[in-house]
This record gives C-alpha cells, structure tokens and sequence, in this order.
C-alpha cells in the first residue's frame, strides 16, 4: 500500500511540472517576451544573386530569429520558375530580372515590387561559340537561339532583333533554362546563346564563347526584389531584409575576390568566373521609382505587342505606388 501511495505521490508530481510548465510558456507569451510562434518567411532565390550571398552568410537568419522569424530558402533555376511559385503561393519573396515579373503580372500573379538594384546592361549578353562564322545579330536569321523563355535575356534577345531590322519570326528560339543551354550551345545544338552572369562568364572564360551583342544601349538589366500582396504588408519582416541586402552587398562589392573564393564551392562555379561577374556587377538598393516603372511598362507594351503575354497590363498595378496616383513624374 505504501509503495502505491508513493507511485501515485509520484505521477501528480510530474502532472504538477508540466502544468506548471505550460502555465509558465503562456505567461511568457501573453508578457511580450516570447512569440506564441515564429512565423516562417519563404524566399525564393537563384544560384547566383545578392539573396543566395545572404542566405549563405547566415546573418538575415539572426536578424529574423530576434524578430520572431524564422526564414525557408528554395531555388530556382530561373526568375520564371521563381514567380510561378510566387503565384501559387509557394514563396512570399524572392528576387528576379527585369522580365519576369511582366509575364507573371500578365498571370494574375500577386505580386509586389519591393525594390531594385541598380541598371547592369554589360551582365547579359548574346554570345556564339568561339569558331562561329556569326559576327553580328543580324546574321542569327534563321539560326537557332537558347534563351530561358520569359527571363531578362528575352526582353534583350527581343530589343537586339529589332535594332538588327528583324524580329523573333526571323529565327528559331530554343526555350531552355540556363543548364540545359548551356549543353546544347556545347554540342552546337544552338547557334547562339542569349545569357546573363554569372553563367555569361563562365561560358566567355571557360568556353571561349564571343560575344556579338550585350545590353548596353539596349536594356537595363535590372535584378528586381518582390514579394506577394500578402508578405509586402509585414513591413517589419521587408525592412530587415532590406538593411540586410544593403549591408551583404557593399561587402561583395569591397571584396569581390573573397566572395568569389566563398561563392564557388556554393554554387558550383569556378572562382574566376565568379569574380568577373562581382567586379561587373552594379551594386545598391534602390527603392522603386517612376522611372523604373517607366522601363517596366515599356517592358510590358512590347510583349504584348508581340504577343507574348495574353493582355496589355498595367506595372503601376504591381507597384506600392498604385495608391499615389500615377507613376508620372
């Protein structure tokens, strides 16, 4: 009887801990001093870009946690890929070119622009293999050209066809993303290759790949920071990411090397491509601009001009500033 007694003494004792226990979690929680839970921030990245260097470092993570964050990566091969899972509801975040924010606003994608970064037109290009005859954009008449389908490089594949007297009829566009063009322009599947960096670098140091045509004179090439309707109200969550896209990009632009040297076995890339692409790159964070939305709706006419997006559509719709008026200066 008396070893019953001290074996029931003994479960209302653990009883009393745990419910103590979780008395003691609420109060915390009702006190301000805990979240009741973090709540989980999905960002969408590339192999290469500012947000893959964040995610990396490790810092926004830290920043996140003491905000009562916590942060989910996923990559992508592309901006495309990167937007449709925007537009279903995979990510809240993540970054881009100039290009695929058109096609996914043409999609009903709710998406926001959050930011920028400044105008890089020498990092994409249009390049052939080292031995190719081809010698200008007007000579691609008629050949077969890789290109990630609604990515930056179609808006300058599209720009560098026109200022040549021609249009995407007078060729043959092979849609693939980045890997598999890489491939086929190895085993002259594709007469040219309409690409950006750092895979642009890889491809001109390790292939010997020429360049006929980049994007100055022609396109911005701006890489665009966006997140869903939902995720661009936490102004709290958006504000740290921002500081901290501020602070990992002066460091990459004060030490490209070291960057690179930190990046390659990352991302899989060999350290000299990866610093040529850090020392042409444009660094900053810009805050969204009428002008920029300017380009974007330039962007966006040509498209749908071309028929490459269902409906003509308005960027100014996709822009915090929707509310201010019109995008006008």
């Amino acid at each position: 009887m008396k070893r019953k007694q001290i074996w029931l003494l003994a479960i209302f004792s653990v009883f009393l801990l745990v419910i103590g226990g979780c008395g003691q979690e609420k109060t915390s929680s009702k006190s301000g001093n805990v979240k009741e839970s973090a709540k989980t921030i999905r960002i969408g990245y590339q192999k290469f870009g500012t947000l893959n260097i964040l995610k990396s470092k490790g810092e926004l993570e830290k920043r996140l946690k003491d905000a009562g964050y916590t942060a989910d990566w996923t990559e992508f091969p592309a901006g495309p890929q990167l937007l449709e899972a925007l537009n279903v509801g995979s990510i809240d975040f993540g970054h881009t070119g100039e290009a695929p924010p058109i096609f996914a606003q043409a999609a009903n994608a709710p998406l926001v622009y959050v930011a920028n970064q400044p105008a890089n037109p020498a990092g994409e290009a249009i390049v052939v293999q080292k031995d190719s005859p081809i010698k200008s954009v007007k000579e691609l008449k008629g050949k077969k050209v890789g290109l990630n389908k609604g990515s930056n490089v179609h808006y300058l594949l599209v720009k560098a066809l026109e200022e040549a007297g021609l249009t995407l009829d007078d060729i043959k566009p092979v849609y693939l993303p980045p890997a598999d063009a890489r491939a086929a322009f190895e085993g002259n599947q594709i007469d040219a290759w309409v690409i950006w960096d750092p895979f642009l670098s890889a491809a001109e140091l390790e292939l010997k790949a020429k360049t006929i045509q980049n994007g100055e004179g022609l396109v911005a090439n701006r890489e665009f920071f966006l997140a869903t309707e939902t995720f661009a109200e936490d102004e709290e969550a958006l504000n740290i990411i921002k500081e901290e896209v501020i602070k990992i990009d002066k460091w990459i632009e004060e030490n490209p090397g070291d960057v690179a040297e930190f990046l390659s076995p990352e991302i899989g890339m060999s350290v000299e491509a990866l610093e040529k692409t850090l020392k042409r790159k444009k660094y900053g964070l810009e805050e969204i601009s009428d002008s920029v939305l300017d380009d974007q709706q330039k962007i966006a006419d040509t498209f749908y001009n071309l028929k490459l997006i269902p409906s003509k559509i308005n960027v100014l719709d996709a822009s915090s500033k929707k509310n201010e008026g019109g995008n006008g200066e």
